[in-house]
């Protein structure tokens, strides 16, 4: 979706300006935010993809008004009163006050371990051919979903050079909506600085952006 998640290339949000050995985690709080949105997914049954939309879809003060973890804090809130896991109540004191609903699969403190070490892998098995090779010129589609989506704004409708087949990965836009994981060929494009920002742009700057097929078309 456009929402304030999406800002690279826009102006008015001043410099980048990096933390000098900045820790991980800034407070204890966000150690748990971070531990119990990967450890809910299991009870919960949403998957990277859905937890990524759910935190980009807030309006865009609130989103811009909170902190990398508050956003994930309050992503986890709103995945759990849609799954029915707690309620509005239960969020303002804190504590349980009714009683749990039944859930499918829990993650135990023994599995945390090897359920980290094994990640989530993306890579698919597929029978078609990929679209595109390296040095194919496409364009990237000028789209506008309501839904999740990992095609940057900045260069929906610009021209770039295909530098790599990655391999046949989950699909987000349909992984996000539950629709399935519609694996699709995944590819590194890159885009020159002035086809994405006009002349102006530093002649030295290219972007690099891993793009799935669908969002992009040959010339």
């Amino acid at each position: 979706m456009n929402g304030a998640q999406d800002m690279g290339g826009l102006h008015g949000f001043g410099p980048v300006e990096p933390e000098q050995n900045e820790p991980v985690f800034h407070a204890d709080w966000e150690k748990r935010a971070f531990a119990l949105t990967l450890a809910m997914g299991t009870p919960g049954g949403w998957n990277i993809d859905m937890s990524r939309f759910v935190r980009e879809n807030r309006p865009p003060a609130e989103y811009l008004s909170m902190s990398y973890y508050q956003i994930w804090f309050a992503g986890l809130e709103a995945l759990l009163k849609e799954r029915a896991l707690v309620t509005d109540d239960e969020i303002v004191v804190g504590h349980a006050l009714h009683p749990p609903k039944p859930v499918e699969r829990i993650l135990s403190p023994g599995d945390v371990a090897q359920v980290l070490y094994r990640g989530g892998p993306t890579e698919r098995e597929t029978n078609t051919k990929a679209r595109f090779k390296a040095g194919d010129t496409v364009r990237a589609k000028n789209i506008n979903p309501l839904t999740h989506t990992r095609l940057p704004r900045y260069v929906r409708g610009h021209l770039g050079q295909i530098e790599r087949v990655i391999g046949c990965h989950v699909f987000p836009d349909s992984d996000a909506t539950g629709a399935g994981e519609n694996p699709q060929w995944l590819y590194t494009v890159r885009f020159d600085g002035r086809e994405l920002w006009g002349e102006g742009a530093d002649p030295s700057v290219t972007v690099s952006v891993d793009a799935w097929e669908p969002y992009l078309e040959p010339l």
